[in-house]
């Protein structure tokens, strides 16, 4: 007996889910800013046992060799689109995950295919709409992406480039990216700092965070990083970022940085290695920005710019 199976969605709202769900985005828009409620950190889900998990998985999703090898000789159309995927992620306000992941199906289906489709920029923004559905409660939208892309491809090419990068890649798509190791790696740190420095004097997470994640982006942009596996990019922007933000002594930074070789485990001077490489890569960013920006800039903008320079603002992706 024949039995075929579908594990396509093809749910289809009737007009009375489809009024009580409009009438609940309009409450909820207008009580609250924000309608995502997120779990908070639980310490118990973290530590070394899940970092050796990730690490142990995180094998599986890297590209193959000859495809890395294909685009670093000619990296330009790969790094065209990613810069494209995060900018589209960052005008629909994306979580921060959201892009990494794309960047991640990007790379594993071309690295499939060794092939770009007649439509690029349809390919990474199906690349987008998966990953925002896999991790995002309010998905972005085929519609939003069209425009995102100037209409040059419909929402019914979207879906079907859909449904082919999820055939390609045989439904695995929950990849392990570089934003996956970042809330372990900075549990430890703050381990460390606890019995170092007092309350007021600890460096807050939320800025690490934040500028490991900007320069975990820039990686992800950058065609030198796509041999890195994402636990080293995780932990070289961290480094950067403990670096960048100069509130350690050179004694502090040598032992994080001994800590994260440790976690990501791999040499040390390997680790420093891909720091000095992202080091490199901001420091051209930053210089690239300065030469096609404006001389003039006004000066509400320049207030609001952060000390230092690992930061989304100044990077000119």
């Amino acid at each position: 007996m024949d039995m075929s199976v579908s594990l396509w969605c093809e749910e289809v709202e009737d007009e009375q889910s489809q009024n009580q769900s409009q009438t609940e985005s309009r409450a909820q828009s207008q009580g609250a800013a924000s309608s995502q409620l997120r779990a908070a950190w639980d310490p118990t889900v973290s530590g070394h046992r899940v970092i050796q998990r990730l690490l142990h998985v995180e094998e599986r999703y890297m590209p193959s060799m000859l495809y890395i090898t294909l685009i670093q000789r000619d990296p330009e159309r790969r790094e065209e689109l990613a810069k494209w995927a995060l900018e589209v992620c960052c005008e629909c306000g994306c979580d921060e995950t959201v892009f990494p992941l794309s960047v991640s199906l990007l790379d594993r289906f071309l690295s499939a295919s060794l092939s770009i489709p007649v439509s690029p920029y349809c390919l990474a923004a199906g690349c987008i709409l998966i990953a925002s559905k896999l991790t995002e409660c309010d998905n972005v939208t085929a519609d939003t992406l069209c425009a995102a892309a100037e209409y040059s491809f419909h929402p019914s090419n979207l879906r079907e480039m859909e449904r082919v990068i999820l055939a390609t890649l045989r439904w695995d798509t929950a990849a392990v990216t570089p934003q996956d190791f970042l809330p372990h790696f900075l549990a430890c740190v703050e381990e460390r700092e606890d019995g170092d420095r007092s309350d007021s004097e600890r460096e807050p997470l939320s800025t690490l965070r934040r500028h490991s994640d900007t320069l975990a982006a820039m990686c992800a942009c950058d065609s030198r990083f796509l041999g890195a596996p994402p636990s080293l990019v995780a932990a070289a922007s961290l480094n950067c970022a403990l670096r960048g933000l100069g509130s350690k002594s050179s004694t502090q930074l040598a032992v994080m940085g001994e800590a994260l070789a440790e976690l990501c485990q791999t040499d040390l001077a390997v680790l420093q290695c891909y720091s000095e490489m992202i080091e490199y890569g901001l420091r051209q960013r930053l210089r690239s920005g300065l030469q096609q920006g404006p001389m003039e800039k006004d000066e509400e903008v320049e207030n609001e710019r952060p000390g230092t320079p690992t930061d989304m603002r100044e990077i000119d992706f």
